[in-house]
């Protein structure tokens, strides 16, 4: 009988990126999930040995992010793509105060404690009128403007960059400027000035920011942070970057990609518009089906741990890809299809374990607000181009649309 190659015999595999439907993962993870769990992956980066591990089924996914002998350190953990720019050593520094996303704990949660009751799912409901007022207010001046318009542009990213910015009490003089820095580091490549221009500005307007809060504090996250927990100006500052560069990217991706997936869904659309009360459970059911954290959840062994019967050593590099996770058939029903009446529990959209999106509820309450509201506003809208010639976000960090032209009316 035919033993398994030895984990030192199999050719590594490089993380799968390309599409051939906008709406599915890589058709790799298919082959990967069924014949390969654990994958032996090809870092083009990394520190130590640069030994680096592609974990596909959503059992093992849950594991591997379940469990703390896999660090999120930024310092440990090896790039399964490009970096952005050529660099001849790779030497990411450790995070800087406050950067709580790239810590392991205790530091991890004594950071993130100070933003959990604003992110509740009762605190949450509380900002239900203000979401609900925003939204009608760029669908009204979408309305106001003749079609075609770019989806993107004047709905999908202004919307969710506005709701971040009113919960962290982010004025709008800087709100565009701020979401224009991000946008630059959300991408997969970039020059040394960009960089450092994009990272100079947004520090220096968070900077002053912080200090505007300490000499007025409002009622919003960012005053908290400054009046009731002890933390410095670079914790705050740390601490709101990290918020915003995600709070600004994935909901705005995830709104884009979602009308596109139920524009090209008509069936589900349809059933949407006439079940409202099927509305928390399609959002669900878009976050799993689409899963725009395509290049997964990257953590480094601490120690030697068996997954799945692979050995993993100290100091090897796991890249959890969630997107094959998320249509994994051992859990999900025909996952492969965009269903928003079947059972989504267990999905790993926004991570799992104590690392999961701390903003989740968030992201879910402008969807579940702003996808209902824009097809009751505009009950006919369509794609004003071939669904293939919508430009796709492959490049980036979180994937979507880079663009979305639709039409209503008898705008064409």
């Amino acid at each position: 009988m035919n033993q398994p190659p030895a984990e030192d015999e199999r050719t590594p595999v490089t993380l799968p990126v390309a599409r051939t439907c906008p709406f599915d993962p890589p058709p790799e993870y298919t082959a990967l999930r069924e014949g390969c769990p654990v994958a032996p992956l090809e870092l083009t980066v990394g520190p130590g040995d640069g030994r680096g591990w592609l974990v596909t089924r959503l059992a093992d996914a849950r594991a591997v992010l379940s469990d703390r002998r896999f660090s999120h350190r930024n310092e440990l953990i090896g790039l399964p793509i490009p970096p952005p720019f050529p660099m001849d050593a790779y030497a990411p520094p450790p995070a800087g105060p406050g950067a709580f996303i790239k810590m392991d704990q205790p530091d991890h949660s004594r950071y993130r404690r100070f933003l959990t009751r604003r992110f509740t799912m009762r605190a949450v409901a509380g900002l239900t009128p203000m979401i609900e007022r925003a939204t009608r207010e760029h669908l009204d001046a979408m309305a106001a403007s003749a079609p075609p318009a770019d989806l993107v542009a004047v709905f999908a990213e202004p919307l969710p960059v506005l709701v971040m910015c009113e919960v962290l009490g982010v004025p709008a003089a800087v709100r565009e400027p701020l979401a224009r820095h991000f946008a630059v580091l959300s991408r997969m490549r970039y020059g040394v000035e960009e960089l450092i221009t994009a990272c100079t500005a947004i520090a220096e307007a968070l900077r002053e920011l912080v200090e505007t809060k300490r000499a007025e504090p409002g009622t919003d996250l960012l005053s908290d942070l400054v009046s009731g927990g002890g933390l410095t100006d670079e914790e705050i500052v740390n601490i709101a970057w990290a918020l915003l560069g995600g709070g600004f990217d994935t909901t705005a991706n995830m709104l884009a990609l979602g009308t596109f997936s139920l524009l090209e869904h008509p069936d589900q659309l349809a059933l949407l518009r006439s079940r409202p009360e099927l509305t928390d459970n399609a959002v669900e059911e878009l976050l799993r089906h689409l899963t725009i954290s395509h290049l997964g959840a990257s953590r480094a062994a601490l120690e030697d741990v068996e997954l799945n019967g692979t050995l993993i050593r100290a100091g090897d590099t796991v890249v959890v890809a969630l997107p094959s996770a998320n249509r994994d058939p051992a859990h999900f029903a025909d996952p492969d299809r965009l269903d928003i009446t079947a059972p989504t529990q267990g999905h790993v959209a926004f991570g799992h374990g104590e690392h999961q999106c701390v903003g989740q509820h968030l992201a879910r309450s402008v969807l579940r607000i702003a996808l209902p509201a824009l097809f009751d506003r505009f009950p006919d809208l369509r794609l004003a181009t071939a669904a293939e010639q919508v430009p796709l976000r492959s490049d980036m960090l979180h994937y979507g649309v880079h663009e979305l032209p639709v039409t209503w009316g008898t705008g064409h």
